[in-house]
């Protein structure tokens, strides 16, 4: 039976104290290793954000598990990516380190070349919702003032609807490998597919099921962007 090393990671001392997020990260780990056979030879807690370039040097949890599993020859395992970080740079940086990652949320199959296209997809939507906020707001106050500027109000309109776009490209770039192995095997309808993605853990772009019409829509989008 193969080996990983489980690490959890909420963000506030409440957070901890409480076993909010850590028992929900715990159960899909647990779910996970065992529909894959994956016995769980360690695991590693941590209370800290994951925000900043310095973010591994107040992680030491996480540099124990990532010992660990150095030392095991075996990955590490997480619920979901932004557990690890929603920054590109810091994820690239860890998968520097030889060390491979295994997201319960994406499923088995995901690697690395997935793992950053879903971390940049987080980081860019991270950095939309501030954006947008900015947005909404100097919309708000320019209403405030002079009945408001329609200009400012569509244009931020139309960025926040190119960023959703080029957000769902993203992930269905991120998931059409997966797709295509399925369909290499054989698994060719909408709901097959949509019930080997379930049956993996992979998740939706909204972090829900796959249903068949997610499925279609996102082989329609694949063809439209030519991906």
């Amino acid at each position: 039976m193969k080996t990983a090393i489980a690490y959890y990671r909420v963000s506030t001392q409440r957070q901890g104290r409480s076993g909010l997020g850590l028992e929900a990260q715990r159960a899909a780990v647990a779910r996970f290793a065992e529909a894959e056979g994956i016995t769980v030879g360690g695991e590693f807690t941590e209370v800290e954000t994951g925000k900043g370039t310095d973010a591994l040097d107040r992680r030491p949890r996480l540099a124990a598990a990532l010992a660990t599993a150095r030392q095991q020859k075996c990955p590490v395992l997480m619920a979901k990516l932004d557990r690890l970080s929603r920054d590109v740079a810091f994820i690239a940086g860890l998968m520097a380190q030889r060390v491979p990652f295994i997201v319960a949320e994406l499923g088995a199959d995901a690697d690395p070349f997935m793992l950053h296209l879903y971390a940049a997809l987080a980081e860019k939507e991270r950095r939309q919702i501030s954006e947008r906020t900015r947005a909404a707001l100097a919309a708000r106050k320019q209403r405030g003032t002079k009945l408001g500027n329609p200009r400012n109000a569509s244009k931020a309109a139309a960025t926040g609807r190119e960023a959703q776009v080029m957000a769902a490209d993203l992930f269905a770039r991120a998931v059409l490998p997966i797709i295509t192995s399925l369909q290499q095997a054989g698994v060719t309808s909408y709901r097959g597919i949509a019930a080997a993605l379930n049956g993996r853990s992979v998740r939706t772009a909204r972090g829900g099921s796959w249903q068949v019409s997610n499925v279609r829509n996102l082989l329609a989008r694949t063809k439209v962007a030519g991906l």
